[in-house]
């Protein structure tokens, strides 16, 4: 096998032998969007570098990325390589003891790209994963990626009542950090046990590899941009854009009109571009009918917009400017989408407490909601590194 021009990835360094794996009988947590520095499935890099995993783990959407939200993979072997895959969506506690122990696997081996937002599952499966093996006795290595975008933390951490599978323990919602610094932090602060954690780090800076998208829909990069503030669309009555080909940028209503863009034209949220859009969504709510909203154009590339604090981007004040002329233009009141009986809304589970919802509903400046909220802790960022080994027990 010839190596990679160039290191991308933790994987990456594994493959040309910079760095030795250690993993008995590995259980890989991963998926499609796992690729080499020259785009190869990771899992057939892996073979052919004679490390063959007992089996593969796939998260939410599956291993192929094709299941849509809140769905899980049917796959049950990949075709390439013969390797069975048991799918971990949905599965938590013992129910997930019980999967990995009868996998037969001695190690856990996580590979999954990320998008540095909290309320994107791929973090907690991954910690959910790191919980059945310390109490197992199972180590753990993660082969880091770096993040999509040079992001910093925004946004609030998770209230106990408020703690989820889209926030299981206290990150900021916009964390932009990498999947090996948040599972350092979460084994020394919010697992139950000791874990023998490695990380094998990723060696180039964030942004600067090349975007494979990570579930149906997530397609760009500028997608991952929005995605922390459009994403709270979710817990609405509003189309957040699923079921189009710009999900996350379209937002809309079949009860909206032109008023819909053109007063959030005119709030200028920086470094967004708002344009009127009609659409039929294919898929999610309202699917099937004329939604008339509007489509949020980025006003220049995303790692540059990130990157760049006089471009003063800012996700959650988008979201504030965004809920705020929802809950104007929605008939009767009825903006939050209801809850299941005996549950906390979906919206505050996005958020991570009550505040955004009540704030929203109370005419509150983002400032205030963001008083309100759970103060998130710091995560510890390491920056990228030459390859090797990084060892945390905790």
């Amino acid at each position: 096998m010839s190596p990679p021009s160039h290191h991308v990835s933790g994987l990456d360094t594994i493959l040309d032998g910079q760095v030795l794996l250690d993993a008995p009988r590995p259980l890989l947590l991963t998926h499609e969007a796992a690729v080499t520095a020259d785009l190869r499935r990771g899992i057939d890099a892996l073979v052919e570098a004679g490390h063959r995993p007992h089996a593969l783990l796939a998260p939410e959407h599956g291993y192929w990325g094709t299941g849509q939200a809140g769905a899980g993979g049917t796959e049950t072997v990949d075709l390439a390589t013969g390797v069975p895959v048991r799918s971990s969506y949905g599965i938590s506690g013992t129910d997930l003891d019980r999967l990995i122990a009868g996998s037969g696997a001695g190690s856990l081996l996580v590979d999954l790209q990320d998008i540095g937002c909290r309320f994107y599952t791929y973090l907690w499966s991954m910690s959910d994963a790191m919980a059945s093996c310390a109490r197992l006795g199972l180590p753990v290595i993660v082969l880091d990626r770096p993040a999509p975008l040079p992001a910093t933390a925004l946004g609030p951490g998770v209230a106990a009542e408020a703690a989820s599978f889209v926030g299981r323990h206290d990150v900021p919602l916009r964390h932009g950090a990498r999947l090996g610094d948040l599972a350092r932090h979460l084994a020394r602060h919010d697992l139950d046990g000791d874990l023998d954690l490695t990380v094998v780090p990723a060696p180039i800076a964030d942004g600067a590899a090349p975007w494979v998208p990570t579930s149906p829909n997530m397609p760009t990069r500028s997608t991952v941009a929005l995605y922390p503030g459009t994403g709270l669309v979710e817990g609405t009555t509003w189309n957040e854009g699923r079921g189009t080909t710009l999900p996350f940028e379209l937002l809309g209503a079949p009860w909206a009109g032109p008023e819909f863009a053109h007063r959030l034209r005119e709030l200028s949220p920086d470094g967004v571009i708002v344009r009127e859009a009609v659409y039929v969504p294919t898929s999610g709510d309202h699917a099937g009918q004329r939604v008339v909203g509007a489509q949020l154009h980025l006003a220049e590339d995303p790692v540059r917009l990130v990157a760049d604090p006089q471009a003063r981007f800012d996700p959650l004040r988008l979201a504030h400017a965004v809920l705020s002329v929802m809950r104007d233009l929605t008939p009767t009141g009825a903006l939050w989408r209801a809850p299941h009986p005996g549950r906390v809304p979906f919206i505050d589970l996005l958020w991570g407490s009550s505040a955004l919802r009540e704030g929203i509903d109370d005419h509150g400046s983002l400032e205030e909601i963001l008083a309100a909220s759970p103060s998130p802790p710091a995560i510890e960022r390491t920056e990228p590194a030459d390859p090797g080994m990084q060892r945390s027990a905790s």
